[in-house]
């Protein structure tokens, strides 16, 4: 059985308030289809996240249309699992599955009940995606373990097994043991999943939620082919760095399994990003307003598109109008070059009252448009908060706000 896993998409992204990531997501599109056209995998799994809002725009919804459209209509013996994150939103995944599964696809957003294990057998079946050359486990985000119904799911599928076909397991969480590099998570808050609790009976199991791409348990992967033991639990990546902190590589695992319980291939494939992310000056921090500008400069002669943030020693006093020097750089450069205004600084001085730097920079508050990521941030402050009691009441204020607005979008609106 022969797979491609990717996840975290990301769709409908806006870095920094002003660059949409259309293009890039263009970009990676045309390098997946042409992945599956060489490749010829059983199937596509996307491992959720693949918004990046619960409820994105019209816009963002015909894009994802479009992808998966063609990559249907180039493949159609292909099939496509596609799975929700803890970035969609569950319902409006698992609302167009009916849609969706007309054309070989399979959208999976709403993961089992919690008394699933009460009802009678047969419920497993709509997690269960039964090829000629294998079976694919579609589990959803979901809040808290579902240990046993994840068993009960796998147990299901090896009475189904009788050729001793491969087994992928889907699956979006945060795994104890997991590199977290790049992410922007309070690791002493973050709830995650021993390995050993995601079930028994899988060859492979195909994460997402995690940016970098890593194999758990196989530490310091260089070479672009490795072979394992059946129960390889992977994190693809992202296909995009979503912030940018991400600076490692960002693959997509070609992944094939001889057989259940026997080996593994994975292929990483590397994954060619249009606009790449960068720190200026490249030698170091700068330690002044002038250099870190010059070093701008000198960068954008041999670099047409990119990302970049400034690393900007402790000791630097910017001037008012520094941002604004930049922009009208950039401007004036008529290169697609993107900044992310809040630089990273070094050497600074700790807060003489707390010992600590601030937990947040201007820049931070400025770049922040969802006011749960202030909360989430600070929640080790507030633990009478209950953080996903807020969320739903977060989105039924800005429900009700499109909906007086006369907004589309609005989910009263909606046709």
């Amino acid at each position: 059985m022969r797979i491609i896993h990717t996840a975290d998409l990301h769709l409908g992204q806006i870095m920094y308030q002003d660059y949409s990531r259309d293009d890039e997501h263009d970009h990676f599109f045309a390098q997946l289809e042409s992945w599956c056209l060489d490749y010829r995998p059983d199937a596509l799994v996307v491992s959720g996240d693949i918004f990046d809002i619960q409820q994105p725009g019209a816009t963002v919804k015909r894009r994802f249309n479009e992808y998966f459209v063609h990559l249907h209509n180039l493949l159609p013996d292909m099939a496509i699992v596609i799975t929700a994150g803890n970035h969609d939103s569950a319902s409006r995944i698992h609302a167009d599955n009916a849609v969706w599964s007309l054309g070989n696809v399979k959208l999976v957003g709403i993961p089992p009940a919690s008394d699933s294990l009460s009802r009678p057998d047969g419920w497993q079946l709509d997690y269960i995606v039964q090829l000629p050359q294998g079976f694919i486990v579609a589990m959803p985000f979901t809040l808290g373990s579902r240990q046993d119904i994840v068993q009960s799911i796998l147990d299901y599928v090896s009475q189904l097994n009788s050729g001793q076909k491969p087994v992928v397991l889907m699956g979006h969480l945060a795994v104890t043991g997991t590199d977290f590099t790049g992410h922007n998570v309070d690791i002493g808050h973050l709830q995650t999943v021993n390995p050993d609790d995601l079930g028994r009976g899988f060859d492979y199991m195909a994460l997402g939620h995690i940016h970098r791409p890593q194999t758990l348990g196989y530490p310091g992967e260089h070479e672009p082919i490795s072979i394992y033991p059946a129960g390889v639990i992977r994190y693809s990546g992202s296909p995009l760095h979503v912030s940018c902190d991400e600076k490692y590589p960002h693959t997509v695992s070609l992944v094939d399994i001889d057989c259940h319980g026997g080996n593994v291939t994975l292929t990483r494939l590397r994954i060619d990003e249009k606009h790449h992310f960068y720190e200026l000056p490249l030698n170091g921090p700068a330690s002044s307003a002038d250099e870190a500008l010059a070093s701008l400069r000198q960068f954008a002669l041999d670099h047409p598109s990119f990302y970049f943030r400034f690393v900007l020693d402790g000791s630097v006093i910017l001037p008012p109008d520094f941002n604004q020097q930049v922009y009208q750089f950039i401007e004036s450069s008529q290169q697609d070059i993107r900044y992310n205004p809040k630089p990273l600084w070094v050497n600074l001085p700790q807060n003489e009252e707390t010992g600590s730097q601030p937990l947040f920079q201007v820049a931070d508050l400025q770049q922040m448009t969802n006011p749960m990521d202030f909360i989430r941030q600070t929640q080790s402050h507030y633990p009478e908060f209950n953080i996903e009691e807020l969320a739903e009441a977060f989105k039924e204020v800005e429900a009700e706000v499109r909906r007086l607005n006369d907004d589309p979008q609005s989910p009263d609106n909606e046709n």
